[in-house]
């Protein structure tokens, strides 16, 4: 971006710029303060969808930064897909879609060991998934999690129906399973030291969702 437009110098004062590159949050917040500089309106972005999707209705594009810039070009960007405004601060937008990205790799990693794990027993991928995407994603994971965003937004995490401690021994037999089968343990490893340093923080009598509070610090 800044190759191509530090050339222009005051050609570009008084202009609108919408950067849909990828980046940082600390790197948007800093072209918003270059594009300031320069005299320039700016809002910063992020594609949600792949190229071929660019242009329909229902493909998400999200935005931040000038709320009067994005009301102003709404009519235009609604011609990319579906924009979303997230608010005044320009990193939000590369924010989100960074934090979607992450839930998205997770979750093909994590299913992606899962068909390792069945197919160490000879179960074919097909056959795996019509449990795993048919059954699980749709009908278990996406309403538990749509039914436990509020739990988050309290920092309540009430282990009535499992705790923690019983959650720590899952992913023990998890961690376990793949090293009897012979598949990769490294992440199953990860997710039960995660679990087992919430447990060691207090949280061993709260649901597995205390592991929140684990990713909420920086660790040293």
């Amino acid at each position: 971006m800044y190759e191509v437009f530090d050339p222009a110098g005051d050609a570009l004062r008084g202009r609108v710029l919408v950067n849909l590159n990828s980046g940082t949050p600390e790197e948007a917040r800093a072209a918003a303060g270059w594009a300031a500089e320069r005299g320039l309106s700016y809002l910063d972005g992020a594609i949600m969808v792949p190229p071929p999707m660019v242009g329909d209705p229902g493909s998400v594009f999200l935005y931040s930064g000038s709320g009067e810039v994005f009301a102003e070009l709404r009519a235009t960007l609604t011609s990319l897909g579906d924009p979303r405004y997230l608010g005044s601060d320009p990193g939000l937008a590369v924010l989100h879609n960074t934090a979607l990205l992450e839930m998205m790799y997770a979750t093909i990693n994590g299913y992606l060991h899962a068909t390792a794990l069945a197919g160490s027993a000879g179960v074919p991928p097909v056959e795996f998934a019509e449990l795993a995407i048919g059954w699980f994603l749709p009908a278990v994971l996406g309403p538990m999690l749509a039914a436990e965003a509020p739990v988050l937004d309290k920092g309540e995490y009430p282990g009535d129906l499992a705790t923690l401690e019983m959650n720590l021994n899952a992913l023990e037999h998890i961690a376990r399973t793949a090293e009897e089968q012979g598949v990769h343990t490294e992440q199953p490893r990860l997710m039960r030291e995660i679990a087992a340093r919430a447990i060691a923080d207090g949280h061993g009598g709260k649901s597995y969702l205390a592991v929140f509070e684990v990713f909420k610090k920086a660790t040293s």
